[in-house]
């Protein structure tokens, strides 16, 4: 999922979308995870939005 969103996003991902993006990719395994599968909700906007992105790329 998140090299999905690495080839088709990121070129044209904006400055505040690429650091939303990298603070994901820092989290522990587990917290990652339940975002992606909507187990938990990032409490920031930003992190929501890229995970509403990364969620809608198809396969």
């Amino acid at each position: 999922m998140l090299n999905r969103y690495l080839d088709r996003v990121w070129a044209t991902a904006s400055p505040a979308e690429r650091d939303a993006f990298l603070q994901l990719v820092e989290l522990q395994d587990p917290d990652l995870f339940g975002y992606l599968v909507g187990q938990i909700t990032p409490a920031e906007e930003s992190q929501r939005a890229i995970i509403a992105c990364i969620c809608r790329l198809e396969p």
